[in-house]
């Protein structure tokens, strides 16, 4: 993650024309049910966007900021916001090729047990991942300790596999913007004094929230969740707001005890056990 294609120049918190835009992707902890709660506590103004953990970008989308460095650990993802941006049309060309099929779905996921996996052009590694997305279970990015992805395929009535007119608008979105794969500690060292950093990691696991620890291969335990406490603390430090999504536990309470916590109900749809969806309560954290 660098700043050098980014300014921290003041600029007002989004576009003149919000773009009629949603989410691209599913994606397991979305924030689009959120999204009333997190626009209510967005400061007034700030230099610059930041989110580390970019998933499928609920509240970018629906902020739109003038400048934003936008960041995900997961490569796949990353490439993809890339190709969204840069090739849109090669994208929607390819993602017609696709169909709701059980056979192609399993094809198509083997993929990257391959060899040539890595040889997959970046617009065809991005419909990959849109595809399996769009038809796996519950729309679940998961992978294993090798980092194959390994969600089976779900059950849908007609799943929209190509969304021409959203994708050229998330498109449009994010033609300004910094994309970069890395890690959210890097963070620490970009964010600059009156930037807004939005922290939406892999939820610490409860008996109310999914485990989606799974994110990566590597996982999000209670060191990393310690790890991001330590950003927040040197965030504060230099200036900088930050808000953080986490899950209602005593960890995440003890962690960020002496910040504002406030309890939020969510949906939650996304989830390998059916016990698990519904209403939960989750906690947004604020330094301001």
């Amino acid at each position: 993650m660098s700043s050098s294609d980014s300014s921290s120049s003041s600029a007002a918190i989004e576009c003149p024309e919000r773009l009629p835009c949603r989410p691209f992707l599913k994606w397991a902890g979305g924030k689009t049910q959120l999204l009333p709660h997190l626009m209510h506590r967005i400061p007034n103004s700030f230099n610059r966007y930041i989110e580390p953990f970019l998933g499928g970008g609920a509240l970018f989308f629906a902020l739109q900021p003038r400048l934003a460095l936008l960041a995900d650990c997961n490569q796949e993802l990353i490439n993809c916001y890339h190709v969204v941006r840069t090739e849109v049309e090669s994208l929607i060309e390819e993602l017609q090729g696709y169909r709701y099929d059980k056979d192609m779905y399993y094809a198509v996921r083997e993929l990257d047990r391959g060899p040539d996996f890595g040889k997959l052009s970046r617009v065809k590694r991005a419909a990959r991942l849109i595809y399996l997305n769009k038809t796996c279970f519950n729309g679940l990015y998961r992978v294993n300790s090798k980092g194959f992805f390994n969600v089976p395929f779900g059950t849908y009535t007609d799943p929209t596999i190509v969304d021409a007119e959203n994708l050229r608008a998330c498109s449009r979105a994010l033609q300004k913007t910094v994309i970069q794969s890395g890690n959210f500690e890097q963070v620490a060292e970009v964010a600059d004094t009156g930037d807004f950093v939005y922290f939406d990691p892999p939820y610490a696991p409860s008996s109310d929230t999914a485990d989606f620890t799974s994110y990566s291969k590597d996982g999000f335990d209670d060191s990393a969740q310690e790890m991001l406490l330590l950003i927040c603390l040197q965030l504060n430090q230099k200036g900088v707001k930050w808000m953080v999504s986490n899950s209602n536990t005593t960890l995440i309470q003890e962690l960020y005890r002496g910040f504002k916590i406030e309890p939020v109900g969510a949906m939650r749809a996304i989830n390998s056990k059916g016990s698990k969806r519904g209403t939960v309560v989750e906690l947004l954290i604020r330094n301001f």
